[in-house]
């Protein structure tokens, strides 16, 4: 049961200005074969089994780490309202989050807010060594591919 108050001791909150419209930096997000060149810390790569990119649409992956270690993924798109906001929930027991991307213009650019919300402060606490670098490294990686999608 995930805990409904003390949000903030439960996330990680990143923002980014990205150089590109909203609907420019949404095809990053919206385009299965742009989402696998970039999804990821870098150093990983993905294999997608599905991506379903609809609201309830199923998204299974496996993140190939630079160790060899291959990470099982399994999300669902749980909203999406393009090109302004996108919810993923991450479904593992080890680690539930629900990640809430958004996009909002800024004249020619777009300010992306990246909320990753962990059901209790103590699983935030045990991956917030490496998820705070992690989720800052694939910021880097959208930004990168967002750079090479046509406005």
């Amino acid at each position: 049961m995930t805990e409904s108050k003390n949000i903030e001791k439960r996330a990680f909150i990143h923002t980014r200005l990205i150089d590109a419209p909203p609907t420019q930096v949404f095809r990053a997000f919206s385009e299965p074969e742009r989402l696998a060149r970039w999804w990821g810390p870098k150093g990983f790569s993905s294999t997608f089994q599905t991506c379903e990119f609809r609201p309830g649409g199923a998204w299974r992956f496996v993140l190939h780490g630079p160790d060899g270690i291959d990470y099982p993924n399994e999300n669902v798109f749980a909203q999406i309202d393009a090109p302004a906001r996108l919810v993923i929930e991450h479904l593992s027991e080890h680690h539930h989050f629900l990640l809430t991307v958004t996009l909002d213009a800024q004249d020619s650019q777009t300010l992306l807010g990246w909320q990753q919300v962990f059901d209790t402060v103590e699983e935030r606490e045990r991956v917030a060594g490496f998820v705070l670098e992690a989720n800052e490294q694939v910021l880097d990686r959208l930004q990168a591919e967002v750079a090479k999608i046509p406005s």
